[in-house]
């Protein structure tokens, strides 16, 4: 089943391992240079939006019943 989520500017992304890139958003939503830069602030919310989706995606693919094939 491939997985997709919109991110803030409306782009349709695929999410081939939904365990690993939630790892990866959770990481970028709080990195920041130190001195803060320009567009640090940008690109947290981007990933803290990104992150609070694939969680939400997380939780409705756990609620969906697994298929039984029997083995």
């Amino acid at each position: 089943m491939k997985m997709h989520v919109t991110d803030l500017n409306g782009c349709s992304i695929e999410v081939p391992d939904l365990d690993e890139v939630i790892e990866q958003a959770d990481w970028f939503k709080d990195c920041h240079h130190i001195p803060p830069k320009k567009g640090d602030e940008i690109r947290q919310e981007y990933w803290r939006d990104m992150y609070e989706k694939l969680i939400t995606l997380k939780s409705k693919v756990n609620e969906q019943p697994r298929k039984d094939n029997g083995i």
